[in-house]
């Protein structure tokens, strides 16, 4: 199997960065709309939750359109022989990305206790499927899936859902809503940041509990060469590590290093699967003479160079606009920010006024 070069290395790393991206990110997006009816106690919390992520939600899915996009570009090989097989499973995902993005325009559409009840549920279910196929689907790339000599998926929807597999859907759900959680503590006010700050705690100790036995299942199971299996394990505990010490933090109401850490722990998790992967873009399970390698899925040396050029150039501007979104939408809501005020940029005022007084 021939390695990667370093244009086809720097591109699986720049992928693996907008996964990254989008798992910390959307990651809390997902938590959010999980826990709307859980911790929406009336219609006024459910509409300070909305407006927490109301702003940057469908920002933050920028990074998915990215790293699928670029993904395109950079390995067509890898992205043919991902949608052979997985066609199904990223169907549902955009399905289920679809009815919560509808949910939170069309929530504040009708007064009707029935109507909003209606979309409450749909952003809940979801960002659950969402947070749980995203996790499936990364535990069976990096697993590996039954695949023939031309890079063929063979496998049928119920061949993804192995243990393993749901055991990585799993983790992946307990470290989104844990996020979530955490996220609702930063940027709201009153009752609500003490219930989030608490689910938080609680959900947090399950993720990390999970997180170590997916991690230890990889560990196993991967068959990486020696130094990046010894990488990939340091950065799986280094993950673990960071997510076992979230519950300190929200005991100590330290939410924003909370928050870091959870992010950190996403991270570290992504990246050391990341790892495990490389040099394989996709092994397969039928056999390893079948393992669909990053240079043989690489497109040619003059389409990646481009996308280098191009990368630098607007990568860094798509950066500062989208943290000065975060900057600009950064103060906590609360109960008075929604009296007579339903817009996101209503809201905005009025804290800006609220602030000079």
């Amino acid at each position: 199997m021939r390695d990667p070069n370093f244009l086809q290395t720097l591109w699986f790393l720049l992928i693996g960065v907008l996964w990254v991206g989008y798992f910390i990110l959307e990651g809390f997006d997902f938590g959010v709309g999980m826990l709307l009816r859980i911790l929406g106690g009336d219609r006024t919390e459910k509409r300070m939750i909305i407006h927490a992520i109301g702003p940057v939600w469908d920002g933050n899915e920028v990074w998915l359109l990215t790293a699928g996009g670029a993904t395109f570009a950079a390995f067509p090989g890898w992205y043919a022989s991902l949608f052979s097989g997985f066609y199904i499973a990223l169907f549902l995902i955009l399905v289920a990305l679809i009815i919560r993005g509808v949910s939170f325009e069309f929530w504040g559409k009708e007064d009707s206790p029935r109507w909003r009840a209606t979309w409450e549920w749909a952003a809940a279910v979801g960002s659950f499927l969402a947070a749980l196929l995203w996790g499936v689907g990364w535990a069976d790339i990096l697993h590996g899936v039954p695949m023939n000599s031309h890079h063929n998926v063979t496998a049928s929807l119920w061949d993804l859902l192995h243990p393993y597999a749901l055991l990585g859907g799993l983790t992946t759900l307990a470290l989104f809503l844990s996020h979530g959680a955490i996220f609702l503590s930063l940027r709201t006010k009153g009752d609500l940041v003490r219930r989030s700050r608490a689910l938080a705690s609680r959900v947090s100790l399950l993720a990390a509990a999970l997180m170590t036995a997916f991690l230890a299942w990889t560990t196993v199971d991967q068959s990486s060469p020696g130094g990046l299996k010894v990488s990939a394990l340091v950065l799986a505990v280094a993950a673990v590590g960071l997510a076992s010490v979230v519950p300190f933090a929200l005991a100590r109401e330290r939410d924003g290093r909370a928050f870091a850490l959870s992010a950190g722990a996403i991270a570290l998790l992504f990246v050391s699967l990341f790892v495990s992967l490389y040099p394989n873009a996709l092994p397969s399970t039928t056999s390893h003479a079948y393992d669909l390698s990053l240079a043989a899925s690489s497109s040619t040396h003059y389409t990646q160079t481009v996308m280098t050029v191009v990368a630098v150039i607007f990568v860094p501007i798509v950066l500062a606009y989208q943290g000065w979104t975060y900057w600009v939408f950064r103060h906590r809501l609360g109960r008075d920010d929604f009296e007579g005020t339903p817009t996101p940029m209503a809201v905005l005022e009025k804290t800006r006024l609220g602030a000079g007084s």
